[in-house]
């Protein structure tokens, strides 16, 4: 069922085209710049006139004469150098509304050719709390992963943990010195395990034989020393606790949680294929695979360091390898920061060189930072990085403000209220974070961003709320939903806003932007409230009106829910505010 009024009027425009003899392919409109002239407009006449040596306006108005000719078209003007503006009938508009409405995935198709897609975020390193700087990779990979499966692909979400390099050598080296042995490993919860990691880091940036003493426990650890095995399990599986209870309260989900630790024995057979590629060879110690020059020379991926130690280029080459023969991926995406541009770039040709991963598309997505006012990365008041459960707490407690106590409101006691203040500080977050493109980076505004006026999650949530409240006064007062008619011009607004949800949906797929989704979900809200405040639904002129009214005002309701999930954001279905 096609039920896109671009791809209907480009299928128009592609069968006045070849009646002309006219090259198709600029047989395509876009909306119009000018909503005030037209709905639609297309450019096709100009490219053309270049090509045939023609005035495009001539060209402009054959095609317009035979627009002119379809019956859902209301008008069309030739403007300017060329341009052709279409104006549609209202009663074609509604009808392809009522069906947008009837439609279980809300007029949205999926992509032609669906693959299985293999997503890379999280990140996260063990025996460290998650902080701040750990947001925007689960936020934003969240949201792909929805955007992903709506999308049509079979997607494997995996958190990648960083749990095998020489910090945990380092940590279980300041364990023994601290402890004399490992005996007590198995008593540290994540914060002294963290304590343990900011000492040790300390040490040995400043001390040669406590860094010489890490790499020898590393490199024990790594050949399978049955003590170090044991504690590094219990690092482990603490700091997967801690880092699973702040994913949680996110809503950030994984299929997998696959760690550098799971390649480990991939990594002996990257080696062997380098070698028996005759790509690897040796220097200074170490064994590398060397780059093309090209114009910005790229340094070697190192595979064995001079001593012995893999390293993270031979993790992740291992690691696409596992994900190439053992998921069957057939697009990998990376979220981190732009630190690690370069290491994906080395990681991605040599990918190419080994010919482990044939046809497998890879990307790296790079993100910007969670700054503070000063513009530079978000702290704490002491000027530390701020644990990532501290930024949610903060949050909750500043909607907390803004919402009733428990037991003010019927039906509302701890529990309920405690869930609400959840969902509104999640939304908070995730759609200050969401709104803005993914490469730049953002000031977090505590006072601002849980507003519920604004391009704020607390805004459209509270939006979806209000309707919830319309549909339930409607139904109680024994009105019904019924078919579109428009017969004022912020109806007709809101259908052809309304109308472009699919397309918004398949731009942040393409672009793997969910800032697409997020701004055209404000602006519906905004067009909603204009179009709320001038079109009365209780007090219709007729009940046919209200019907039609109720009709459009839940199908925006259902495409806000729908985008607001697409940004893993929950839609209460009441919003509560606290007494003045």
């Amino acid at each position: 069922m096609n039920l896109l009024f671009e791809n209907q009027l480009n299928q128009t425009l592609a069968e006045i085209f070849k009646t002309l003899s006219l090259d198709t392919k600029f047989a395509t409109v876009k909306i119009s710049n000018r909503p005030d002239l037209s709905d639609f407009q297309c450019n096709g006449a100009l490219a053309l006139a270049k090509i045939a040596h023609q005035n495009p306006c001539e060209i402009a108005a054959k095609i317009a004469a035979k627009l002119e000719e379809n019956e859902n078209i209301a008008a069309v003007s030739v403007d300017g150098p060329g341009f052709i503006n279409i104006k549609l009938k209202d009663e074609y508009i509604a009808a392809n509304i009522d069906k947008i409405a009837q439609d279980e995935r809300l007029g949205c198709g999926k992509i032609e050719n669906p693959h299985k897609v293999v997503l890379d975020y999280g990140g996260p390193n063990v025996a460290k709390e998650m902080h701040v700087g750990h947001l925007r990779s689960g936020v934003i990979g969240e949201s792909i992963r929805r955007i992903e499966k709506f999308a049509g692909n079979e997607v494997i979400a995996d958190v990648h943990l960083g749990d095998w390099g020489t910090p945990m050598g380092m940590i279980l080296a300041e364990i023994i010195l601290q402890d004399g042995n490992l005996d007590k490993v198995t008593t540290y919860d994540i914060a002294q395990i963290t304590e343990f990691y900011k000492r040790a880091n300390i040490r040995c940036k400043e001390d040669e034989a406590a860094k010489e003493k890490a790499r020898l426990i590393t490199a024990a650890l790594q050949d399978g020393n049955a003590e170090y095995r044991r504690a590094w399990q219990h690092l482990r599986s603490e700091s997967v606790k801690a880092i699973q209870e702040n994913y949680v309260q996110l809503d950030v989900n994984f299929d997998l949680w696959w760690g550098e630790s799971d390649a480990h024995e991939t990594c002996g057979k990257i080696v062997e294929i380098a070698r028996s590629k005759k790509i690897a060879e040796v220097d200074n110690g170490a064994e590398i695979i060397r780059l093309e020059e090209g114009n910005k020379p790229k340094p070697p991926v190192i595979l064995i360091k001079s001593d012995g130690g893999y390293t993270y280029h031979t993790t992740d080459l291992a690691t696409i390898k596992m994900r190439f023969d053992e998921l069957k991926a057939e697009e990998i995406v990376y979220f981190t920061d732009s630190r690690q541009a370069l290491h994906f770039e080395q990681v991605f040709e040599a990918t190419q060189k080994l010919d482990i991963a044939p046809n497998v598309k890879l990307q790296h997505i790079v993100f910007g930072t969670v700054n503070g006012a000063d513009g530079k990365p978000f702290k704490t008041r002491d000027g530390g990085v701020m644990n990532l459960e501290t930024l949610i707490e903060m949050s909750k407690n500043k909607v907390r403000q803004s919402l009733p106590k428990a037991g003010e409101v019927a039906g509302y006691g701890e529990a309920e209220i405690e869930k609400l203040t959840q969902q509104i500080a999640i939304a908070a977050i995730k759609f200050q974070d969401l709104k803005n493109t993914i490469a730049s980076g953002y000031v977090f505004e505590l006072d601002d961003f849980a507003k519920f006026e604004g391009k704020t999650g607390p805004y459209i949530q509270y939006a979806v709320a209000r309707i919830n409240s319309v549909l339930r006064k409607a139904a109680a007062n024994g009105l019904h939903i019924g078919s579109v008619v428009l017969a004022a011009p912020e109806e007709r607004t809101l259908a052809l806003k309304l109308a472009q949800v699919h397309n918004v949906i398949m731009r942040a797929h393409s672009e793997k932007e969910p800032s697409i989704i997020a701004d055209y979900t404000y602006t519906l809200a905004q067009v909603f409230s204009t179009f709320y405040n001038a079109c009365s639904i209780m007090n219709a002129e007729n009940t046919a009106l209200a019907a039609s009214r109720l009709r459009l005002a839940k199908l925006v309701r259902d495409v806000l829910v729908l985008m607001l999930d697409l940004l893993g954001i929950e839609a209460p279905e009441v919003m509560l505010k606290a007494e003045n």
